[in-house]
């Protein structure tokens, strides 16, 4: 039995092949944003775009739970990034009124 990684990152360039492949074996239309893709072994099993959680996946391995993973990713992402931009708001000088 092998032991496989898996690895959670943003996709890039050299991902669009890998990312047009899996949206065909998925029946999907491919992810058109930035993506997170969750790679197993060098190979990609599943993306979820940044901006729409659009997801696609590998139908012939156990893919279900990286989907919800990435999901998950995404969505703490995005908290993470409205409470930032909050606390620098916080810094920025109000206009006063006239």
């Amino acid at each position: 039995m092998t032991n496989k990684t898996l690895t959670i990152r943003r996709s890039d360039v050299a991902d669009t092949g890998a990312l047009a492949r899996l949206a065909a074996l998925d029946s999907s239309s491919a992810l058109t944003g930035d993506a997170l893709v969750a790679e197993v072994g060098h190979e990609l099993w599943a993306a979820v775009e940044i901006d729409t959680g659009s997801a696609i996946a590998d139908p012939f391995r156990p893919s279900a739970d990286l989907v919800d993973l990435l999901r998950l990713r995404v969505e703490h992402m995005r908290r993470q990034s409205t409470g930032q931009r909050r606390r620098l708001a916080s810094l920025l000088p109000r206009p006063r009124a006239a």
